[in-house]
Order: C-alpha cells, then structure tokens, then sequence
C-alpha cells in the first residue's frame, strides 16, 4: 500500500504546511494618525523578516513604534515626517492628494486607514498620473491604471530590496529553507514522475497520464488530481465537429 500522496497531506492541515511565527516581526503598516497631523520620526533600525524579500524600517515616534517596508536610500537615524504637510522628499509619508502629479510613490494604501497594500514589493513603484474630481489616478508598474481615493496616504520614493531575485540560488537547500518560511509547496515534483502507489497519474512504461485528467468534484481524495471538475471538458472539440 502507498503512501498518502501530496495533495491528501495538505489537505489535512499539519503543521509542516503552515506559514510558521518564527522570525517574525510586527506588521507592515502606518500608524493610524489623522490626515492634518503632521508627526515625526527617526528610523531606528532596518531588519530583516523571515519570508519576506523587502527590508523593513523601524520608526520611533513619540509614544509608539512601526514598521515599514524600507524606502530605496533610507537610512538608520534618519527622520521620516508624516502627514499632509510633509516635505517632498524621499521616505515622506503624504496623503495622494497632496502629492504632486508625476511623483514616483511606493507602499500605497488602498483603502484609508489599510496601512498601505500596493507596491511593496521588493524595487517595485508606481506612478501618481492623474488627480480627478473623482479621485486619484496611480499608474501601477504593470502598466495598470487604478483610481484610488485622495485621503489614501502613500510613500515617496521606491521600496528598496530590488534586483533581489537576480541572483541565483545555486543550491536546492537554499531554495528549500525560502521556501519553508513561506509555507510554499516545494519541491514540485510532477505526478506522471512518481509511480502507480503515489500519484494517479504515475507508473506505466513512459510518462503519461495514461487516462483522462479530468476528475470529479466528488472523487475521493487520493483520487482528486488535475482538472478537478472541469465545465467544458471536450465541448470545444465536440462543438467543432458539428459545426464543420
């Protein structure tokens, strides 16, 4: 008898397939602070989560302390001001609307008060285009428009950290332990690889599924792989062959 095969291990929810609390920090956000107040802050220290690729910068203000993904050339000691009346320069924390239009903007809050959820990603940015009676229009790096409200707040600059993923990992431990802290599924091994005991789709003389991918929404688990309930499973071909 086989073991049980991937699918029917994580689908139990074991421990080994959750994102572990180890080596983790505070979340990401801006405090809470309202529109017209105008704080200030030292950055204290720049660290290193696990399983997250963007340094983060810890801002000491006068009664509490947070963290943020850390801006390109932000520097420990340095003062970051946030609020409305925030000078323009890189690491200022200002609401869209009194950013001016073209200004390179990072760490952008999609909602008012959601701490910041766009672009924060290692070396990634956006762009303020436009400002509209509507709201504020930010062009992404995908080259996407989104319109955004004007009391959303934002930070000037790029988030640093980028050109990380250029480097290769040259062994598969390295990968693994990166991997690990994320709770990702690796390594990928294919099922027609495996044989028959592990994987439906395994065994046989050559590598093959030897049978429909198409699985129903109510096989059993060892038994739901590939397509699982797929709607239209042959209709492209079969309408084809009517048509012509």
């Amino acid at each position: 008898m086989g073991k049980r095969i991937l699918q029917q291990r994580r689908g139990r929810g074991g421990r080994q397939y959750r994102v572990p609390n180890q080596g983790k920090l505070e979340p990401a956000r801006y405090p809470f602070l309202k529109p017209s107040d105008l704080s200030s802050g030292i950055v204290v220290d720049i660290l290193h989560e696990r399983g997250r690729g963007t340094p983060l910068a810890k801002i000491k203000l006068v009664d509490k302390n947070f963290y943020i993904p850390a801006i390109n050339g932000l520097a420990v000691g340095e003062h970051i001001s946030i609020g409305s009346d925030s000078p323009l320069k890189n690491g200022s924390v200002l609401p869209l609307d009194d950013i001016p239009e073209g200004t390179t903007i990072c760490n952008i809050e999609e909602k008012f008060g959601d701490g910041g959820k766009i672009a924060k990603a290692p070396g990634t940015s956006a762009l303020l285009f436009s400002k509209t009676e509507t709201g504020v229009v930010v062009r992404l790096s995908s080259g996407r428009n989104k319109r955004l409200s004007a009391r959303c707040r934002a930070s000037l600059g790029v988030i640093s950290g980028g050109g990380r993923t250029e480097k290769p990992f040259l062994r598969a431990g390295e990968k693994r332990y990166l991997m690990r802290s994320r709770a990702a599924r690796y390594p990928v091994v294919r099922g027609v690889a495996m044989t028959s005991v592990y994987h439906p789709f395994g065994g046989g003389r050559h590598q093959g599924p030897h049978k429909s991918t198409s699985t129903s929404r109510n096989a059993p688990p060892g038994r739901k792989v590939g397509l699982i309930a797929a709607r239209k499973t042959g209709r492209k071909k079969l309408s084809r062959r009517f048509v012509s």
